[in-house]
């Protein structure tokens, strides 16, 4: 269940218990077709197509004993489309990736980010029917204190929509079939990522759905929910078992602008504080070394970069003891304190 309070941290949930229409049993295959559906109060969706996925016929009343993952099910056409190669390590992998990402992010904000893993997502009618499922691969939300987060599936109108939908296409292609009911459903922003060297159907990248004001995705470079990530750096991110320098460099990037965004100072989050307070005992020693060498006093070996290399000694009585100690010794001795031992 995803905590809804601010002082928590990145959570995922295996789609099994994402997932209330994931259980046991199974249906009838059918000969082919697209499926279609309508809750009559808007425009049918009449000619989706799911490449990669094969059609089983399964009524309303089966939902609950089915025990495949769904990737689509409608009521009128009492068809439900699976992936026709079963699940994958590396479709299980990506998904897996975006979560330990976030959880970096997370840390590196100060704010708490939802990950809810394969969640089954529903409309019902106005009798509560369900009409229309999908399962996405991955959501995430970034301000899930302020949110009505799902509890289980997903449901139309009760809850509130993720800020970002992830969607693995290993074997498959979401754009003719569940990025058009997305894009119904009014899904702000749905990455599909192709994983490298795996598709048997298009080249691998990661594509960013964004949805405009006139209720239409458009491709764009970057997210939007995550500003300046762009799709380039996210497919890298996705794809990469250990981040690379880069790519921890981008992360500190989106993570301090997420940060800024739900107002958290640097300062204020842990480990920003800890990398900060290294960066500048970093950058004293390096001077302190510099303002030696220059001045031609001979130095044991590199000073050492710990916690307190210097003692309890403030910056400025520092840099004067460099600047007028007589020689090594000295300088320690100014200080107060023990030449540290190689």
């Amino acid at each position: 269940m995803a905590d809804r309070s601010d002082a928590t941290w990145p959570i995922a949930h295996p789609p099994a218990t994402a997932s209330g229409h994931v259980a046991r049993g199974g249906g009838e295959t059918v000969g082919g077709g697209d499926a279609a559906g309508s809750d009559g109060r808007r425009a049918p969706l009449d000619d989706l197509r799911f490449p990669g996925c094969r059609p089983v016929r399964l009524t309303r009343d089966g939902l609950d004993d089915f025990e495949d993952q769904i990737e689509y099910w409608d009521a009128r056409s009492r068809i439900a489309w699976i992936v026709a190669d079963g699940p994958s390590s590396i479709h299980e992998g990506t998904t897996r990736q975006l979560t330990r990402i976030a959880e970096r992010l997370a840390l590196i904000s100060g704010a708490p980010i939802a990950t809810l893993g394969s969640v089954g997502l529903v409309e019902r009618s106005a009798d509560g029917q369900s009409v229309r499922l999908m399962q996405a691969d991955e959501i995430l939300y970034l301000h899930p204190g302020r949110v009505r987060l799902p509890d289980g599936n997903l449901v139309m109108g009760e809850h509130d929509l993720p800020d970002i939908v992830l969607e693995v296409d290993y074997s498959t292609d979401i754009r003719p079939g569940k990025l058009r009911v997305y894009e119904r459903w009014g899904f702000s922003e749905v990455w599909a990522m192709v994983p490298e060297g795996r598709s048997r159907r298009r080249a691998a990248g990661l594509t960013i759905s964004h949805l405009g004001a006139d209720g239409r995705y458009r491709d764009a470079d970057a997210s939007t929910a995550l500003a300046g990530w762009t799709a380039a750096e996210i497919h890298a991110a996705l794809a990469e078992p250990v981040p690379s320098a880069h790519t921890a460099s981008v992360l500190m990037r989106v993570g301090r602008a997420l940060g800024v965004q739900a107002g958290t100072r640097s300062e204020d989050v842990p480990l920003m504080r800890a990398l900060n307070a290294k960066a500048r005992r970093d950058e004293l020693v390096a001077t302190i070394e510099s303002v030696l060498r220059a001045r031609g006093i001979s130095i044991g070996g590199p000073l050492p970069g710990g916690p307190a290399p210097f003692g309890d000694a403030s910056r400025d009585t520092v840099v004067a003891a460099a600047v007028a100690c007589a020689d090594e010794a000295d300088f320690w001795r100014q200080l107060g304190v023990t030449p540290p031992t190689a």
